[in-house]
């Protein structure tokens, strides 16, 4: 479209999302180029902050039995990742995926970030569940049923498809954090996301994995780690289709004018 000057005028929803993809740039090239020490704290602190909804999730179960009101609480670790700017590894799909169509980094940057952020998310959820545990020992019953029902969902579609969704929504809450500057907006993305995480019991590789930690913790778990490393890469490779292939692509897709300007820029 354009005005009586022959000048392009650019839609106003184009508009924001140019912003948005110049945001998501600017903020992802330092993410893909930290050094080890920063990628690994930052990613352990995704783990803490997770830990803390896996907390509030819990007591809400515990006292409730509804996974609706829980998935709520739950996004209390959400809020605490996006206000505290630290790194989960499924947040690592629209971002770092956008930089690299860009230009603005190698294959060898995306796989570094998502190795290290997954190991350091893991790590540090083991260990806030381990102290949630014991300074709860109420919960043990809540954890090991929570738990459970993952590593009994097993391996099939049914499974494939819950973490098909749960990396979907994840990534939907960040491209919706990105297409705002406004903080209580970013906030409503996360209870949103929360609450279908938890809420309905998606597949998701981090949050799922501190559920299993916790009922480990408790000495009582009716399973053990070669399950839950089964049910993980299950997870993560659900995770990565619908984070990727379900939202990211299409985001591409959609500003592939854009990314192609900036990889011009970069050579």
């Amino acid at each position: 479209m354009s005005n009586s000057d022959g000048h392009e005028r650019t839609e106003p929803g184009e508009a924001r999302v140019e912003r948005s993809l110049d945001r998501i740039v600017e903020e992802g090239e330092p993410r893909l180029h930290r050094g080890w020490p920063a990628l690994v704290a930052t990613g352990a602190l995704g783990g803490l902050d997770v830990a803390t909804g896996v907390l509030a999730l819990l007591a809400v179960l515990a006292a409730t039995g509804d996974h609706l009101v829980a998935g709520l609480a739950f996004s209390i670790g959400l809020i605490a990742l996006l206000l505290g700017h630290s790194e989960l590894f499924t947040e690592g799909f629209l971002v770092p995926v956008t930089v690299l169509a860009a230009g603005k980094s190698r294959m060898l940057d995306l796989l570094r970030l998502w190795g290290g952020t997954l190991v350091a998310n893991l790590a540090g959820g083991w260990v806030f569940t381990w102290l949630i545990i014991t300074a709860f020992p109420e919960l043990s019953g809540q954890a090991v049923e929570s738990a459970r029902h993952y590593i009994d969902l097993g391996i099939n579609l049914r499974s494939f498809c819950l973490a098909v969704l749960g990396g979907g929504v994840i990534t939907l809450m960040t491209r919706m954090q990105h297409g705002t500057e406004s903080i209580p907006a970013r906030i409503v993305a996360a209870i949103g996301a929360g609450f279908l995480l938890a809420g309905l019991q998606l597949n998701h590789s981090i949050l799922d994995s501190l559920l299993i930690f916790s009922g480990f913790h408790t000495g009582h778990a009716p399973f053990g780690y070669l399950d839950w490393l089964g049910w993980l890469g299950w997870a993560v490779l659900g995770n990565v289709v619908g984070g990727i292939g379900l939202v990211t692509l299409l985001r591409l897709v959609r500003t592939r004018h854009q990314l192609q300007e900036k990889r011009a820029e970069s050579d």
